[in-house]
């Protein structure tokens, strides 16, 4: 039987720069008790950061652990020159995470084993994990960073290393949406030793969703591509490819994906554990 071919996907990458003064102010951003937009005009030479032990590189930062808010995660969009790089990116042992490449070719180090990835480029870092990046190529390269800190159980060990790309992973449609609705999944659902899942989410043109989703998990997404009006608490807000949406534990939310074309992210949200009955 004959595969049908893949859709082209995007994956918006943001280049800095700075304004002209000649530029309105008025934005898109936004910071409420319940949710953070970050819009994709933010984020510019400015509001960068720099990491030790990294070269030629600089972030930005879309989200930390903040009291009070979401606490579980951070996410970066890091941008390495040609180049550059870390043969020590990650200070803390007990850190795990993952890198999902969206413009650019990043060579990296894991579990004793090369790889190349390109934009869709997916890998799960355990953590402890001895790893390194560099930018062996000629133009920047640019990939979301996501790190949390993991939540050990006794009897389950944790999670072995991978490396795949979005563009090999069928994604699989939400029930009784006609394939309108779909999530790439770089995990099992039923694999307890994760306590994070990283996915891309996709709607195509009219696909909603179709109730307040309101539950205990944090949630960090990008817009990879399309725009879309999504519902945060009691607000609609218009996002599109390059926006950043931060929404603390029980955040009401929903989406109307009007098109014309695919409306797509990448969505961070912890999984599979107690809630903390301490502090």
């Amino acid at each position: 039987m004959t595969r049908p071919p893949v859709p082209t996907r995007s994956y918006y990458a943001p280049s800095g720069g700075h304004p002209p003064q000649t530029e309105l102010l008025t934005g898109r951003a936004a910071f409420t008790e319940a949710y953070a937009v970050i819009p994709k005009g933010v984020m510019r030479d400015i509001v960068t950061s720099y990491l030790p032990f990294w070269d030629d590189t600089r972030l930005w930062v879309l989200s930390r652990p903040l009291s009070g808010f979401a606490e579980t995660f951070s996410q970066y969009i890091v941008e390495v020159a040609p180049g550059g790089g870390s043969d020590k990116p990650e200070p803390d042992a007990k850190a795990e995470g993952v890198l999902f490449v969206v413009d650019g070719e990043l060579t990296l180090r894991l579990a004793g084993e090369t790889y190349t990835m390109t934009p869709g480029g997916y890998a799960f870092i355990p953590p402890g994990s001895a790893w390194s990046v560099r930018n062996r190529g000629e133009e920047p390269v640019r990939f979301h960073w996501i790190r949390k800190s993991y939540e050990a159980v006794d009897g389950l060990g944790a999670p072995d290393a991978f490396v795949v790309n979005e563009n090999d992973i069928a994604p699989s449609p939400m029930p009784g949406t006609d394939g309108r609705w779909a999530t790439t999944r770089f995990v099992d659902l039923a694999d307890m030793r994760h306590d994070m899942h990283v996915t891309v989410v996709t709607f195509e043109p009219g696909a909603v969703i179709p109730f307040a989703e309101t539950h205990v998990m944090e949630h960090g997404l990008y817009v990879l591509e399309g725009k879309a009006v999504y519902r945060l608490n009691q607000d609609w807000v218009e996002v599109e490819a390059g926006d950043y949406m931060w929404l603390r534990a029980f955040c009401p939310q929903a989406c109307y994906a009007g098109g014309p074309g695919r409306f797509r992210y990448l969505l961070y949200k912890d999984v599979n554990r107690h809630a903390k009955l301490q502090a």
